[in-house]
């Protein structure tokens, strides 16, 4: 971790932009305002660790986030890469007292915390919000199904093609953009090894299926991405 986080009392100041403030009354918004907190993190700060306590719901206010499983041997699986308007770790949460992923800021990255115990006063008074939590909840859910779907039954042109696609269409909506990730960091997004990765990338670059100068990429063809993600 480079350095501690940062708390900021600026909460009253970004909590109007957030996803879940429609679904709240004056009263809830207050109690948001009273005791959210919103924490800075820099670069590779981590956020919360693999089985520790849960105490705080956490809203991404800026940033990316990378959410990750922590496996035998320092082997990592990477699970999802959260952007702002979105929770983290409400599986967790509302599953088991402990974390069951570790989660760290990819880039500077503004979390609001939120005591746990009032925001559960809140969603027992308000069937609005915790429809969208659980709506929120299930994308999460399938998400994680189809992930693991994916890595059991694709083969690595097509993990590689859904990562291309991943940051294309979720992460950054464009063709073309920049991995915010290491090398190795993308393989364990892909469920592969960092040669493997590395070796698929250059043969889409000789295909002329992308370009890619480093860490900057762009999709020259969509259609065969997305072809190569179907077939698998």
């Amino acid at each position: 971790m480079d350095s501690d986080p940062e708390i900021r009392n600026d909460s009253n100041n970004n909590v109007l932009r957030h996803s879940f403030y429609q679904f709240l009354n004056s009263e809830e918004k207050e109690l948001i305002e009273k005791y959210g907190k919103t924490v800075h993190y820099r670069k590779n700060n981590s956020i919360f660790i693999q089985n520790t306590l849960t105490s705080h719901i956490m809203f991404i206010e800026s940033g990316l986030i990378k959410v990750f499983r922590e496996g035998r041997m320092e082997k990592r699986i990477i699970i999802n890469i959260e952007t702002p308007g979105n929770f983290l770790g409400l599986m967790s949460v509302f599953g088991r007292d402990t974390h069951e992923f570790s989660a760290s800021a990819i880039e500077p990255s503004n979390i609001l915390f939120i005591d746990i115990n009032v925001f559960k006063h809140i969603l027992k008074n308000n069937s609005n919000l915790s429809l969208y939590l659980l709506h929120l909840i299930s994308i999460s859910g399938i998400h994680i199904l189809e992930k693991l779907v994916a890595q059991t039954h694709k083969q690595l042109p097509g993990r590689v093609a859904d990562v291309l696609l991943y940051f294309s269409e979720k992460i950054y909506k464009s063709q073309r953009f920049t991995f915010p990730l290491t090398r190795r960091e993308l393989a364990e997004l892909a469920g592969t090894t960092k040669e493997s990765f590395i070796r698929t990338l250059t043969e889409f670059k000789n295909d002329k299926i992308i370009e890619i100068d480093n860490s900057d990429v762009q999709i020259i063809s969509m259609k065969i991405v997305k072809t190569l993600s179907e077939l698998g």
